[in-house]
C-alpha cells in the first residue's frame, strides 16, 4: 500500500509539474509570439476582394473584371441550413468553444505521433479565419502556434456570427470562388437562397480540399464528400430524416457558370476598365467598385444585331472563301456516324447524334465568332449536307441554305450560285452556321469591319457602342480609335458654314466642272459627281440631297477654307487635322465615328455642343458614390440659373488609346468627372454651350430630311417616320461607307470598311453598304416611341419660291415649292442667287463673329 501511495504522489507531482510546465510553455510562447501578432481588430473593418463590376444604366451586368470571383453577404443574407452544413463539416462545436478545440488538437497530435505526419487537423472555423487573413497555408509549428493565438484573441473581438460570416465570404472553394456567394453562382448559377440542401452540402464539402472534392473535376469523390457532410448534418439534428435521404438520392447538377453577363457590350466595357484602371490601378479589380454604364441594354442589344446582319450581308453578296479549314475524317469513324443516323434530316431541319469526343476536340479550336457557331461537314450529297455541331447536335444544310455562297472571285466578282450541297461542302471541312430563329443556314466570318455608336444628343451619353464584329476576335475598337474619312457625310458641316455665311437652302450653285491647280493635290485635280452628270444651277438643298460633290466644292471656295475649317471646330473637330485644301468638302478629313456622331448631335438638339460620355456614376464597395456624372445639358427655355459651385480641377475623362493596329484617334475628352476625393457637388444641370443658331440646325435639319425623302438616304423611308433626318458617306473607290441620322431624341453613326482599307466594291456605298445597319439599329431603338422633331425657331419664316430659279414664286405658280429662310434673307424676284466658280458670294456677313441664327 505504502509503494502505491508512492507511485500516487510521484505521479501527482508529475502530473503539477507538467502541468506547471506546460503553462510556462504556453506563457513563454505567448510572450514570443505576441509582439508580432497581426491586429485582428482590422477584421471588423475587412475589405474583401472583390472583382470590377461594369453595369449598363438600367442594371444589367456588362462585365466583370479580377482574378477573384466574390459575392460578399451579409449574415442574415445566409440561409442557416448553408451555415449548418459548414458547422457539420468542419466545426460542430464552433458555438462552444473559445476559438480553439482541445480535442481536436489531441487527434491531431495523435495523428502526428502515429503516422509521423503534420496533416491538417484541430483546426476551428475561427482557426481557419485567423489563417485565411493572416497567415500563410505552410504547415509549420510556428504558425500554428500564431493560428491558435490569433483566434483566441478574434474570438475576443468578434461575436461568433461575425466570425461565420467573415470565414463563409473569404473561404476559397474552387474554380476562383472565393465565398459561398460565389461559389453558389460559379457551381450552380443561382443564390445561396435558391440552393437545394444537397447543392449546400456540396459546397461545403469543398474547404477541405477544394481541388479534390470538386464536383467538376472529381465526381465521384465529390459526391462521397457530399455524403459525408449530409451523414453528420443529419446526425447533428441539423436536417430531418426524409431531407436527409432525398439530399443523398440527388444526382449532381454542379455545372461551371461564368459571369452572368445580361448586356453585350465589350467594347465599351474595356473602355470602362481602362478608365478606372487609370484612376485606381490594381485597386480597380480588388475594391468591389461599381461602374454604371450610360449604355441601355435593349439598345446594346439592338445595336449588335444591327451590326452583325449588315456585316454578314455585306459578306454574302461578295461570295464564299471556301471552309475555314479542311480535314480528314477516319473511315471508320465515318460509317459507325453514317450507321447512327437512321434517315437524313429534311432540308434546313436537324436531328442528333452521338458526342464524338474526337470532333468536339476539334471543333474547340473554333469558338463561336459573333454568334457564328463552327461546323464540321460530316456527309454531303447534291440535296444537303449533315453538319456536326459541338456537342452532338447535328444540323442539315439544303442548297437553299446555301444559296447565296457563289465563289468569291475578287471585290466586284462571284460565281455562280451552288446548285449541289456536295459541290461546295465536303466531308472535314470546318465551315461556320448561323441560327436564324430556329433556321439554319451556312455562313462566314466576315472580314469586312463595322462600328455603330448611337448617343443622346441633349446631353452627350452614349447609349449604344459597337466597336467591331466580335471583340474577341478583334480588340480594336473603331468606334473610337479607327480613323477613316468621312466622304459625303462631312458635308453637312460644309452647308452649315454656308448657312451661317449668308447662303440660303434656295440658293443656286453651279454644279458644272470644276479644274483645281493645287501643289498640294498634285497638279491638276478634276473632282466629279458620283453619277458623273453635271446638273447646272442647283439649289443647295438638292446639292446636299443627291450629295453633288461639285456644288460642295464651289460652296468651301466660295465661303473660304480657313473659315470651313474654323467652323468645323464648333462641332468638336480638330481643325489641325482636317485637310487645308479643297477636298474637306468631300470629306477626305480623318474622324472617328464617335465624332462624326458627336457632330450631328448638334443639327439634333437645335445647335449645342455636348460630349460625349460613358460613365454615369462609381459606386465604391461601401456603397457610396464616388463619381457621378454632371455633363453639359441642353435644357432651354428652363436652364437653371448659373450657380457658384466650384467644379475641381481635375483631368477630363478620355477615350482609351490604342497602340497597335489600325489608324488611331487621339483620345476624345468626354465630360469631365467630379473629383473624387472631394464633396462638392456640381449643379443639378450644366448649360450646354449654343455653337450655331437654333435656325442654322433647323434648315440643315430639314435638307437632311429630304436627304432621306428623296435623295441617297431615301431607303430609310421604310421606317416609316418623318422625323428622321441624315447623310450617306462614300469614299473614292468605296473603301468607307458611312450613314449617320438622327431625330431629336438620339443620334446615330455607322461606319463599314477594311481595317487596311481595301475596297468595299463596286456600288459599295453608304446607302447600300451603311445605311441598313443604322435603320436596323433605328427602327428597333425608337419603334412605339412617338416622332421626336425640332420646332420651327422664331426667325425661321417658311414661304414658296421657284424650284428652278430659288426665287420668290409668283402668286398662283403651279410648281412652286415651300422653302425655309431668315427672316430678312428672303430670296428677290430679281436678284441672281447663281454662283459661278468662286466669283461672287451671297450677300450675308462674314466671319465668325456675326450673331448665331
Amino acid at each position: 500500500m505504502r509503494l502505491i501511495g508512492r507511485i500516487l504522489r510521484w505521479l501527482l507531482v508529475l502530473a503539477a509539474s507538467g502541468a506547471t510546465i506546460g503553462v510556462l510553455a504556453v506563457a513563454f510562447a505567448y510572450l514570443y509570439f505576441a509582439p508580432n501578432l497581426p491586429d485582428v481588430a482590422a477584421l471588423r473593418d475587412v475589405q474583401y476582394q472583390v472583382p470590377l463590376k461594369v453595369y449598363s444604366v438600367d442594371g444589367r451586368l456588362v462585365a466583370e473584371y479580377g482574378e477573384k470571383r466574390r459575392d460578399p453577404l451579409r449574415f442574415d443574407q445566409i440561409p442557416p441550413t448553408l451555415v449548418h452544413a459548414f458547422l457539420a463539416a468542419e466545426d460542430a462545436n464552433f458555438y462552444e468553444h473559445p476559438g480553439i478545440s482541445i480535442r481536436g488538437l489531441l487527434r491531431a497530435a495523435f495523428e502526428l505521433i502515429k503516422t509521423g505526419q503534420k496533416r491538417q487537423g484541430g483546426s476551428t472555423i475561427t482557426m481557419q479565419l485567423a489563417r485565411n487573413f493572416f497567415l500563410s497555408d505552410r504547415k509549420t509549428y510556428s504558425r500554428k502556434i500564431r493560428e491558435l493565438f490569433l483566434a483566441l484573441k478574434i474570438e475576443k473581438a468578434l461575436s461568433k456570427d461575425q466570425i461565420l460570416e467573415l470565414y463563409l465570404n473569404k473561404i476559397y472553394l474552387g474554380n476562383r470562388a472565393y465565398g459561398v456567394g460565389a461559389a453558389a453562382h460559379v457551381y450552380y448559377g443561382e443564390n445561396v437562397q435558391k440552393l437545394t440542401v444537397a447543392q449546400m452540402a456540396m459546397i461545403a464539402g469543398l474547404p477541405k480540399a477544394p481541388s479534390a472534392y470538386n464536383p467538376l473535376a472529381d465526381p465521384s469523390r465529390a459526391l462521397e464528400r457530399r455524403g459525408y457532410v449530409l451523414t453528420r448534418m443529419h446526425d447533428l439534428g441539423f436536417i430531418t430524416a426524409t431531407q436527409f435521404e432525398q439530399a443523398m438520392q440527388a444526382p449532381i447538377t454542379a455545372s461551371l457558370h461564368g459571369t452572368d453577363i445580361e448586356a453585350h457590350a465589350p467594347y465599351l466595357a474595356e473602355m470602362v476598365r481602362q478608365d478606372m484602371y487609370s484612376r485606381y490601378g490594381d485597386r480597380a479589380y480588388t475594391d468591389g467598385f461599381k461602374v454604371y454604364t450610360t449604355i441601355k441594354a435593349q439598345d446594346q442589344a439592338d445595336a449588335t444585331s444591327a451590326l452583325h446582319e449588315d456585316l454578314i450581308a455585306y459578306t454574302e453578296r461578295h461570295g464564299y472563301r471556301g471552309p475555314e479549314v479542311k480535314t480528314r475524317l477516319s473511315g471508320d469513324l465515318l460509317k459507325q456516324w453514317r450507321a447512327g443516323l437512321t434517315h437524313m434530316p429534311a432540308a434546313g431541319g436537324s436531328a442528333e447524334g452521338a458526342v464524338i469526343p474526337m470532333w468536339d476536340q476539334l471543333l474547340s479550336h473554333y469558338g463561336p465568332v459573333g454568334g457564328l457557331q463552327a461546323g464540321l461537314v460530316a456527309a454531303s450529297d447534291a440535296k444537303m449536307a449533315e453538319v456536326y455541331l459541338a456537342g452532338g447536335q447535328v444540323v442539315a444544310l439544303g442548297v437553299d441554305d446555301m444559296a447565296w455562297a457563289g465563289r468569291y472571285i475578287s471585290v466586284n466578282r462571284v460565281g455562280p450560285a451552288p446548285t449541289s450541297a456536295d459541290a461546295l461542302l465536303k466531308p472535314g471541312d470546318v465551315i461556320r452556321v448561323r441560327d436564324v430563329r430556329g433556321h439554319w443556314s451556312l455562313s462566314q466570318v466576315p472580314k469586312v469591319s463595322g462600328a455603330l455608336v448611337a448617343l443622346n444628343p441633349h446631353n452627350g451619353a452614349i447609349v449604344a457602342l459597337v466597336g467591331g464584329f466580335d471583340y474577341y476576335a478583334s480588340k480594336f475598337n473603331r468606334v473610337t480609335q479607327a480613323l477613316r474619312q468621312p466622304g459625303s457625310s462631312f458635308k453637312p458641316f460644309v452647308y452649315s458654314a454656308a448657312l451661317h455665311d449668308g447662303y440660303t437652302p434656295a440658293t443656286l450653285v453651279n454644279d458644272a466642272p470644276v479644274v483645281v491647280r493645287d501643289s498640294a493635290l498634285e497638279g491638276v485635280w478634276r473632282p466629279e459627281n458620283y453619277e458623273r452628270n453635271f446638273n447646272g444651277p442647283t439649289r443647295l438643298r438638292l446639292g446636299l440631297v443627291h450629295s453633288l460633290n461639285l456644288v460642295s466644292i464651289r460652296v468651301l471656295q466660295a465661303i473660304g477654307i480657313d473659315y470651313a475649317l474654323k467652323y468645323a471646330a464648333r462641332f468638336g473637330f480638330d481643325p489641325a487635322r482636317l485637310p487645308h485644301n479643297l477636298t474637306l468638302a468631300l470629306g477626305s478629313a480623318s474622324v472617328t465615328p464617335l465624332e462624326m456622331a458627336t457632330g450631328y448631335a448638334v443639327f439634333a438638339n437645335g445647335g449645342y455642343r455636348v460630349a460625349p460620355f460613358y460613365i454615369d456614376r462609381i459606386v465604391g464597395g461601401d456603397g457610396s458614390v464616388l463619381y457621378q456624372a454632371h455633363p453639359a445639358t441642353v435644357c432651354e427655355p428652363n436652364c437653371p440659373a448659373a450657380q457658384a459651385t466650384a467644379t475641381p480641377s481635375v483631368p477630363s475623362q478620355v477615350l482609351p488609346e490604342n497602340t497597335t493596329g489600325p489608324a488611331v484617334a487621339t483620345p476624345l475628352a468626354s465630360a469631365r468627372p467630379l473629383s473624387l476625393d472631394t464633396t462638392e457637388t456640381a449643379p443639378a444641370i450644366r448649360p450646354a454651350v449654343r455653337v450655331i443658331g437654333a435656325g442654322n440646325a433647323y434648315q440643315m435639319t430639314s435638307m437632311m430630311k429630304d436627304v432621306i425623302r428623296m435623295g441617297t438616304g431615301r431607303a430609310a423611308l421604310r421606317l416609316q417616320r418623318t422625323d428622321l433626318a441624315g447623310k450617306t458617306g462614300t469614299t473614292n473607290d468605296q473603301v468607307d461607307a458611312w450613314f449617320s441620322g438622327f431625330n431629336s431624341d438620339l443620334v446615330t453613326t455607322a461606319w463599314v470598311g477594311f481595317d487596311d482599307n481595301q475596297p468595299l466594291g463596286h456600288a459599295e456605298t453608304g446607302a447600300r453598304a451603311a445605311l441598313p445597319m443604322w435603320m436596323d439599329f433605328m427602327g428597333a431603338a425608337l419603334k412605339g416611341l412617338p416622332e421626336a422633331t425640332m420646332p420651327q425657331p422664331q426667325g425661321i419664316v417658311t414661304v414658296k419660291i421657284d424650284p428652278k430659279t430659288g426665287l420668290l414664286a409668283n402668286p398662283g405658280e403651279a410648281d412652286a415649292i415651300f422653302e425655309t429662310f431668315r427672316e430678312g434673307h428672303l430670296p428677290k424676284p430679281d436678284t441672281s442667287a447663281a454662283v459661278s466658280g468662286s466669283e461672287a458670294t451671297p450677300q450675308g456677313s462674314r466671319g465668325l463673329t456675326q450673331q448665331l441664327y
